[in-house]
Formats: C-alpha cells, sequence, structure tokens
C-alpha cells in the first residue's frame, strides 16, 4: 500500500498513471480522490472505491476516518481480486502525516504500508515553499521523494535543495512522472498460460516505451550463511545511510528459541519483521537494499559486521529489543 502525495500541480496524477501504464506484473488497485482523471486501464477497481467517489472536499484526510479508510482497503485486499498493490493519491491539500497514521492503524491483515511517497515540482519548488512552509515538513516526512517535472527546470541547484530540505530522504528525478514501479513493488512471479497476446502485450514489447531509470536508484545484494546478531542488525536499521529506501529478505537469527525465519520489510523508517518457519528453505540471510546515491562497499561492510558466528551463546536478551517489530 503505497500514498502518493505533493502539492496542486506537482504530478501525482501523471505519476499513478505511469505505474498503472507500466507495472506489467503487478495488479494495482487505487484509491484518488478525482477517480475520473485517472486512466485505470484494465483494472476494474472502479467498482471497488465508490465511497470515493463523492469527495466534496477533496482532502482524504478529512473527508473519511480510520475506520472509513479501512473499509475502502478492505474492498480492494478481497483475495478474489488478485491485487498485488494498493495505490492512494491523496489530495494536493492533504496532510500526509495524518494520512500516514491512518493507513499504520489498518487493522486488515492484508494490508502493509508501502511508504510515503512526496511528489515534487521541479518547477516550482522555490515559490511553492514561500507560500506554503509547511511543504518543507512534508518532504521530511515522506519515504521517497519524487522531483518531478525536471525537464522543466532551469535551476541547476534545485536536486541538492530539496536533498537538504528532506533531511537525506532518497530523491529520484522524473520527467511526466515516469519512474520504475519496480522502486515501489515487489515483483510478483506468476506462472505462464498459453493464450492470445492482447494489445498491452504487443504496446509493451515495443523497446520505444521501455523506462530507462536504473540511473535514478540502484539495488544492492547481501548474502550470509552466518547468522546475524539481532542487536548489530538493529542498530544498523536505526542508524540507516541517507538515500536507502527500502530494505527486503529472510534473516537468519539462530538465537536459541527464535530459530525461525524472520522476513525483513522497511520502507523508510517504517520497519517490521514477520516470523515463520524456514520449513524446506536453508537458514541464510537474503537481503535486497534499495535506494539512490548507496555507497554498496560501505553497506555490505557494515551489515557483515552484524553477523554472528556463535548465536547458541545468545541469550534471549539479544533479541528483545527486535521482537516488538514481529508481526
Amino acid at each position: 500500500m503505497v500514498l502518493v502525495a505533493g502539492y496542486l500541480g506537482s504530478g501525482k496524477t501523471t505519476l499513478v498513471n505511469h505505474l498503472l501504464t507500466h507495472a506489467r506484473d503487478h495488479r494495482i488497485g487505487v484509491i484518488v480522490n478525482d477517480f475520473g482523471r485517472i486512466n485505470v486501464d484494465a483494472l476494474a477497481v472502479a467498482g471497488q472505491v465508490d465511497a470515493m467517489l463523492p469527495m466534496g472536499n477533496g482532502c482524504l484526510c478529512c473527508a473519511v476516518d480510520t475506520a472509513g479508510l479501512d473499509r475502502m482497503l478492505a474492498r480492494l485486499a478481497e483475495p478474489e481480486l488478485g491485487i498485488d498493490a494498493i495505490v492512494i493519491e491523496a489530495s494536493g491539500l492533504a496532510e500526509p502525516r495524518d494520512l500516514v497514521r491512518m493507513l499504520l492503524a489498518s487493522e486488515n491483515p492484508r494490508i502493509a504500508y508501502g511508504g510515503l511517497v512526496e511528489v515534487v515540482d521541479a518547477a516550482e519548488f522555490a515559490a511553492n515553499r514561500v507560500r506554503h512552509p509547511e511543504l518543507d515538513e512534508h518532504l521530511r516526512f515522506a519515504d521517497l521523494v519524487v522531483l518531478n517535472k525536471i525537464d522543466r527546470c532551469d535551476d541547476p541547484g534545485v536536486l541538492e535543495l530539496v536533498r537538504k530540505v528532506s533531511d537525506g530522504r532518497p530523491v529520484v528525478r522524473a520527467s511526466f512522472g515516469a519512474i520504475d514501479p519496480g522502486l515501489l513493488f515487489d515483483a510478483r512471479v506468476r506462472e505462464p498460460v498459453a493464450r492470445q497476446l492482447s494489445f498491452d502485450d504487443l504496446r509493451h514489447s515495443d523497446g520505444d516505451d521501455h523506462v530507462h531509470l536504473h540511473d535514478a536508484y540502484r539495488s544492492v545484494e547481501f548474502s550470509s550463511d552466518t547468522p546475524i546478531h539481532p542487536r548489530r542488525l538493529l542498530a544498523f536499521l536505526t542508524e540507516r545511510p541517507a538515500g536507502l529506501y527500502r530494505m527486503k529478505g529472510p534473516v537468519h537469527f539462530g538465537v536459541p528459541g527464535h530459530q525461525d525465519r524472520f522476513l525483513l520489510q522497511t520502507v523508510g523508517p517504517y520497519l517490521r519483521f514477520h516470523r515463520s518457519p524456514w520449513g524446506a528453505e536453508a537458514p541464510a540471510t537474503r537481503l535486497v537494499l534499495i535506494g539512490t546515491g548507496l555507497d554498496e562497499d560501505d553497506l555490505l561492510a557494515r551489515l557483515a559486521a552484524c553477523a554472528e558466528p556463535d548465536p547458541a551463546a545468545l541469550t534471549e536478551r539479544a533479541i528483545l529489543p527486535l521482537l516488538k517489530y514481529c508481526e
């Protein structure tokens, strides 16, 4: 569940449309203040968000409470719909902090917070800050900042200014809201089926339509068969480097009484572990780190320093601080 916010005219709708058009491996449900402005293509989600259509004041955080938003999310999260991700486009006048609190308060076990994406108009950023000083706080509260309309901006210093104002949040430059959906969503592997090619298949097979945005962010992979010390990893997660947006993957702690598989999911400061048996999978740590401006050597060295060759010598006290983040 990803929240897209940003001031009026920043390009939120364009970004959402881009995600819908290019997310071939995902089925995306959408909640948006003005549903009619969005081209949802083949995803029949309009009937699932009818409660959102009459948005009188255009502000999601004022129009519904947590229970009302949870009911909307529940309709999109029904297993029979096969929705992989939910994107919420907030009003340009919404308060992101209030929306994030509402999303985190969801009691639906099928819903997981996927981060706040704040869209910024590069060409109007300086002027908008003067008129609305609260926008600085919105950037600092974001998990990912998309510096949109970069093609219309003549100020070479706007990128550094946004990075400074956002206090080290990952910043991705974009034109026409074109960011790689892989930055926001995990790909789902689907079984191939024999079928006739659709227009969507033919359109995406055209190489001219491919989005080349790999230079905007990068991923780093960390693998270790040696167990990980819980407190060392928690210290790394608490003081994660600037630019690191997401981390995901199984972690093997091997602490007596806690030898399960701990699936790590982080988005910005949001941190959760899902605990389950390893089953047939060999216990090991396999993490993927995604962000902008990442120092791969430094990240790998810091994670390697979290290893614990003798986890049997640890007591339960070593893992207790981490358990509060477990589902």
